[in-house]
């Protein structure tokens, strides 16, 4: 049994919004995505770090999540800035359980255990939240998700999963920092930036936190082995 995270799957299998619009790297990412998940068993679970289905609502994502539920393993869900499908965690289970995806959970307000490891974690906020008229009610609401969270941990070792990038080149949320230090978070996973952006990502330990970009087309698709 592994873990693994990913992030960004962008699937549209039920919409027109193909990826490959925003670049040469993204062509053919569903099957790339296909045949690296292949790979996996079924003991194995993967995060999804957010940005999993274009689809606005829970009748245009559906195709995306059977394909999701057919690939191996068991898939741990949190939010993205572009899952417009998002509804309450109750309807959201109630939603795989009335559609056979047994396989897909959602963190949401809660946490999984992995081991002796607890897996917490929520949208997150960036910068971009900020220029779009987003106000700190929504940034506090976030910090709010991400602490109970982490208090599901009950103590365990932490490792933290997020849609956004806590920091970035040039930018940094202290709020949401001081949560994953004050928590005592070994590790922290992030999706959200792509191309040109890669580069500007914060790879490696910042103050005692491991931080790793898992993006898709920055790991070229392949989900990234955390634990065994």
């Amino acid at each position: 049994m592994s873990l693994y995270a990913i992030g960004d799957l962008h699937l549209s299998l039920s919409v027109n919004k193909p990826m490959d619009v925003f670049g040469p790297g993204w062509a053919g990412h569903v099957r790339r995505l296909e045949e690296a998940f292949s790979r996996l068993g079924e003991e194995d679970v993967t995060v999804l770090c957010g940005d999993t289905s274009w689809g606005i609502g829970f009748a245009e994502s559906l195709e995306d999540f059977r394909f999701l539920h057919r690939l191996p393993g068991r898939k741990i869900i949190l939010k993205g800035n572009h899952d417009y499908w998002w509804n309450t965690a109750a309807k959201m289970r109630r939603f795989f359980a009335e559609n056979g995806l047994d396989s897909l959970e959602i963190l949401h307000n809660n946490c999984f255990f992995y081991g002796e490891y607890a897996l917490c974690g929520t949208r997150g906020w960036f910068y971009e939240e900020e220029q779009s008229g987003h106000n700190e009610k929504v940034l506090n609401r976030e910090v709010g998700r991400l602490e109970a969270s982490l208090k599901a941990a009950e103590g365990r070792p932490i490792l933290a999963f997020l849609h956004y990038p806590p920091l970035y080149t040039g930018y940094r949320c202290p709020e949401i920092i001081r949560k994953l230090e004050e928590y005592g978070v070994e590790r922290c996973f992030y999706g959200h930036l792509h191309g040109p952006s890669h580069k500007r990502a914060i790879e490696g330990t910042v103050e005692g936190v491991a931080y790793h970009l898992v993006a898709a087309d920055y790991l070229g698709f392949i989900p990234k082995k955390i634990l065994d």
